[in-house]
């Protein structure tokens, strides 16, 4: 059992060897939360949840009916949905998906991940893209990575622009949805 400690909030989680960052938090992870502001009013999606953290973390701060958990791996559902349990915050939706494709919800407010970038750039690529389509005007996606250029690049063709911090030697994108859309900025 991992002991986690997140912005006043103790936390626990059951992790397993074969998913990402067994033994602690990873330092991306926590990278990404220090530069996540939300309020009550938040509708957040936690894409790419892995064992729990992110969800579970925001689920204590804004409600467990306002936080959805998607990944592609069915052991790291599982987990998430039993950490859910034992931080009792049963009442996140947790859906096995590959992205977006097993997830019908939209009308987010906060999209967070922090996506596998060690291999190629098809899964942040999605993500970005599709994300953009299921936020609200205002709403705001936030993404963690080691690289800088072409997720800086892509926010920038999909959203228009993004904030870009650097934080323990990783880079925390946040990208805001605002009025011009998806198909604008494919025309351009």
């Amino acid at each position: 059992m991992l002991d986690v400690r997140l912005d006043g909030i103790d936390l626990q989680f059951k992790t397993s060897p074969y998913v990402f960052s067994p033994r602690q938090v990873d330092r991306g992870t926590l990278a990404m939360l220090s530069q996540v502001e939300c309020g009550a009013d938040e509708k957040a999606l936690d894409l790419g949840c892995g064992y729990g953290v992110v969800g579970i973390f925001l689920a204590k701060k804004i409600g467990e009916d306002k936080v959805v958990m998607t990944d592609i791996d069915e052991q790291a559902v599982c987990l998430a949905k039993e950490n859910a349990l034992i931080n009792n915050v049963s009442g996140i939706r947790i859906y096995q998906s590959n992205g977006f494709s097993n997830l019908d919800e939209t009308g987010f407010t906060l999209i967070l991940s922090n996506p596998p970038y060690h291999s190629d750039f098809s899964v942040p690529k999605h993500f970005i893209e599709k994300g953009f389509n299921r936020l609200v005007l205002g709403g705001r996606m936030v993404m963690v990575t080691k690289r800088k250029e072409w997720y800086k690049n892509k926010f920038i063709s999909i959203f228009g622009g993004v904030k870009i911090k650097e934080v323990d030697n990783y880079y925390v994108f946040t990208a805001e949805k605002r009025r011009m859309d998806y198909a604008d900025h494919r025309r351009r």
